[in-house]
């Protein structure tokens, strides 16, 4: 993946180990930052089983892209595949977003507390979209 031939592009393409590690642990972070709902999240065993079935393949894709890197496949080549991740990960956001909708806000509806579950979905929107 990376051109050998020119020493300039292979180093400004290269990430720090401490950028590495600081991005890691804003990962783990974000990981274990749990919103505080209002009620239980109760989903079909379906629907987890096909969110957990498209993760598992996008978690594939991601190995197939590592070992791509490690065999210096040609960029063009491996920025394709990770566009390929971005719209297979978006698609999963989609199916959790819409099953939020129906599901969570319909019920917190119910219950009356909706604007707390609203409240809730707009900070996880603002830190999920760009």
């Amino acid at each position: 993946m990376m051109n050998v031939a020119n020493p300039s592009i292979r180093d400004s393409s290269l990430v720090s180990e401490q950028e590495e590690e600081s991005r890691d642990h804003h990962h783990d972070d974000l990981h274990h930052t749990s919103v505080d709902s209002l009620h239980p999240h109760i989903h079909s065993e379906e629907s987890l089983k096909r969110i957990v079935n498209r993760l598992s393949r996008i978690e594939g894709h991601v190995r197939g892209i590592k070992s791509m890197v490690q065999q210096n496949t040609p960029c063009p080549d491996v920025l394709l595949q990770i566009a390929a991740v971005r719209g297979a990960l978006d698609k999963v956001a989609r199916i959790v977003l819409d099953e939020h909708l129906t599901e969570c806000i319909a019920r917190a509806a119910q219950e009356g507390n909706i604007d707390t579950e609203i409240a809730q979905l707009k900070a996880a929107l603002d830190r999920f979209l760009p």
